[in-house]
């Protein structure tokens, strides 16, 4: 009757009420019976006495896009219990492009090889699943990527024509399996869009009861504006509302977490459909080119580069009175790591104030100079600032209602991957939450905990089959032990996978077992 058999483990369903001492009984790819299975017959019998068997967890919030081309196993991922990913997030998606050239452009973490070729969605979806892949896959649609198709570098949002051509390609996204709209409104383009822009697209998104996910505008001095304008778009077009890594930015007043939960409550009593997430940690990574003011920004790669080459330029740029980060502004250098830099790899782990004495000069001078010195891959160029508080992530993790994400990639110690960093605690994002927030902070029970990391998303992005332990739903499981869980990746060393997780299953099928990865990617292509 079953294949495997989970024995003698303490059940977390997904659901956030108490636990159950029992057994799990798999078949194919689907979980069979939980509970008391008493005899297994031929199956495989593993003891899992003292360890917690949960839903596999379901990472949200990722640009994993490309890595997960360039590289399928997702070994920062699996090795953490993780078996769901969601890419395509913050106007970021691999398509749809024009042609073959645009495909580097436009792929977050791009990395060059041989890989293959795509135009329109459902082509890159098609590729994904062509792809071994240690994780199921969502991807969602970027706002970004679908202005770079239809306006090219162009520094303007687009006349209505053009808008509704993007709102037709996202319709075309929709339709070949997108999983919602994103976009990233502190990036290039989506800097430039204002709701008159967004709107038509998310009422396609409506239309096809699909998720808006959006990177809002600003989460500092003016992050009430930015919040507020997020929820007049979902208000007007009517699209289920996703604000991702919720949590306000240096320079937000200390009460803005509050205020911007206070404005939620309002809009969700004028039926407005809004949820949120949160990244587990005080760290906020993005790439280093945001930093440029917008009119920098245009006409592409080349363009860039020769302002950043020009000294007139670059003393505008520095003069530049709103930074993507004013933390930057404040010069709080010591606070801003370099994460990623293929040209200073030596440097990675390295704040801005260290390289700056390193190098003897202003660390505003060291940005520009690391992203020159990047050249064609200076959107490669990655940072990390602490910009966040632990106590607005704990404001928001008590709303039950709030999803936890890790806003990296997908990666591996090994292969063409291996100097790729997402964030700081990319490799490690789940076990710090459960370590951190969960058993050392005890801000949520480990129920509750798990709940944030498996049902809660899952259910938001409409993935049914997924996310609880249920008999009929898909074998994504993880088994850990709550008490050892742990992240071990630091800024200096970002890329150490996390330990504490036994065995975690992708479809029935063992991706990790006894602590070690196995040989097997079983993940699937989530088409909506």
């Amino acid at each position: 009757m079953f294949d495997t058999v989970l024995k003698n483990g303490v059940i977390y369903d997904g659901s956030g009420g108490p636990p159950l001492r029992g057994d799990i009984g798999l078949r194919g790819n689907a979980i069979e019976a939980i509970g008391d299975i008493g005899e297994a017959g031929e199956a495989e019998v593993i003891d899992v006495g003292g360890l917690a068997i949960s839903p596999g967890f379901v990472d949200m919030h990722t640009h994993s896009d490309f890595t997960l081309i360039a590289d399928g196993r997702a070994e920062s991922q699996v090795h953490q219990g993780v078996t769901t990913e969601v890419v395509g997030q913050c106007g970021l998606s691999c398509a749809p492009v024009c042609n073959h050239g645009d495909i580097r452009h436009v792929s977050p973490w791009y990395t060059e090889h041989d890989h293959p070729k795509w135009l329109g969605f459902g082509q890159y979806l098609d590729a994904l699943e062509n792809t071994a892949l240690g994780v199921n896959v969502m991807a969602f649609v970027g706002h970004g990527t679908v202005h770079r198709a239809v306006l090219g570098n162009e520094l303007r949002a687009g006349e209505p024509d053009e808008v509704e051509e993007m709102a037709r390609l996202v319709d075309e996204a929709m339709d070949q399996g997108a999983g919602g709209l994103s976009s990233g409104l502190e990036y290039w383009p989506g800097i430039m869009a204002a709701p008159d822009h967004l709107v038509p697209m998310c009422e396609v998104a409506r239309k096809h009861d699909r998720l808006y996910a959006t990177h809002v505008r600003n989460r500092d001095t003016q992050y009430d504006l930015g919040f507020a304008e997020a929820l007049a778009t979902a208000r007007q077009s009517g699209a289920k509302l996703q604000i991702s890594h919720i949590q306000p930015k240096f320079g937000a007043p200390d009460y803005a977490m509050e205020h911007t939960l206070e404005m939620i409550d309002v809009a969700r009593r004028h039926d407005v459909d809004v949820a949120f997430d949160v990244i587990p940690h005080d760290w906020n990574n993005t790439l280093m080119a945001a930093i440029l003011p917008k009119w920098a920004q245009a006409g592409g790669v080349d363009e860039v580069l020769k302002r950043l080459a020009n000294p007139e330029d670059r003393a505008r740029i520095k003069a530049n009175p709103k930074p993507m980060w004013l933390i930057v502004k404040a010069e709080k250098w010591s606070d801003i790591v370099l994460l990623k830099s293929d040209a200073n790899k030596e440097l990675v782990g390295a704040d801005l104030a260290e390289i700056g004495r390193m190098r003897n000069c202003h660390p505003y001078d060291v940005v520009l100079d690391l992203l020159l010195e990047d050249g064609q891959n200076m959107m490669n160029v990655f940072w990390a600032s602490k910009s966040f508080q632990d106590r607005d992530v704990e404001l928001c993790l008590q709303q039950p209602e709030c999803a936890v994400i890790s806003d990296t990639i997908a990666a591996a110690s090994d292969g063409i991957l291996k100097d790729a960093v997402g964030s700081i605690t990319g490799y490690g994002w789940a076990a710090r939450f459960l370590q951190y927030y969960v058993r050392d902070r005890q801000v949520l029970s480990l129920a509750d905990g798990i709940r944030r990391i498996t049902a809660v998303p899952a259910e938001r992005l409409g993935i049914k089959d997924r996310g609880r332990l249920t008999r009929g739903a898909r074998a994504d499981i993880c088994v850990f032990d709550p008490e050892a869980i742990t992240s071990h990746a630091t800024a200096k060393q970002p890329r150490r996978y996390a330990t504490g997780v036994a065995h975690v299953l992708v479809n029935g099928k063992f991706a990790m077992r006894d602590g070690q990865r196995q040989p097997v990617n079983a993940g699937e292509v989530l088409r909506h």
